[in-house]
């Protein structure tokens, strides 16, 4: 059972669908501190005006509370973010492939908590790509203290024999692999895609929101990308 433990993002880049798309159980890690300015709430779109971000407003309070409970009290992103993705990909060669997707984050559900909102929409978007991955959520198993026993506790709840990492992973992990072995999980790393693709502008980004690979790609050849 080859297992992904990873906080949400939001609209996160396509390497974060990597991840996804190489595990067989994905469990979303959102019981640790939210960090500011970083990708829970927010991401880059690219378009022929060149990066930009978009970011949902959070209370600067955040910052003392898990992932799990942080709120949207500001809903007018909303309408702001639609608009920047719906102006900015407009002419995208396969622009109507995001409208389940806008439709589904700005028009169709309100979002009070930041996990949800982006739990609910990596997953919209996993089953729009066809990535047979199950999802999970920590917030329903035991939680030990210490940031490896958790890990690795959390592993073994979810009966992981292989733990997927990106390549920074091995920055922390490197110390605690006879930890990993005496619970028999392998670790493996995995390259972050970087095949380029036809974008809006040039030259290529590639740590772009997933709205940018919908947009410009046909969806039967998305996964290649991945």
């Amino acid at each position: 059972m080859k297992t992904v433990v990873l906080q949400s993002n939001y609209l996160p880049w396509r390497g974060y669908f990597s991840l996804i798309k190489q595990a067989d159980v994905f469990c979303f890690y959102d019981e640790v501190q939210y960090t500011k300015n970083d990708w829970r709430n927010r991401n880059k779109i690219y378009t022929k005006n060149g990066e930009s971000w978009i970011s949902i407003p959070i209370h600067k309070k955040a910052v003392k509370k898990k992932i799990s409970e942080v709120h949207i009290d500001d809903h007018k992103w909303k309408n702001l973010h639609y608009k920047s993705i719906s102006q900015g990909y407009k002419k995208a060669p396969h622009f109507k492939q995001l409208e389940f997707l806008l439709d589904f984050i700005f028009i169709d559900n309100d979002w009070n908590g930041l996990s949800n909102l982006n739990q609910s929409s990596i997953i919209k978007i996993a089953d729009y790509l066809g990535l047979n991955t199950t999802f999970e959520n920590s917030i329903e198993y035991e939680l030990i203290e210490g940031k490896v026993p958790r890990l690795l506790n959390l592993l073994k709840q979810l009966n992981c024999k292989t733990y997927i990492s990106g390549p920074t992973g091995k920055d922390y992990l490197v110390d605690h692999i006879d930890d990993f072995n005496s619970e028999n999980i392998k670790i493996e790393y995995i390259q972050y895609p970087n095949k380029p693709y036809k974008q809006l502008k040039e030259p290529f980004a590639n740590y772009i929101s997933i709205v940018d690979l919908i947009a410009n790609v046909q969806k039967e050849e998305i996964v290649n990308y991945l």
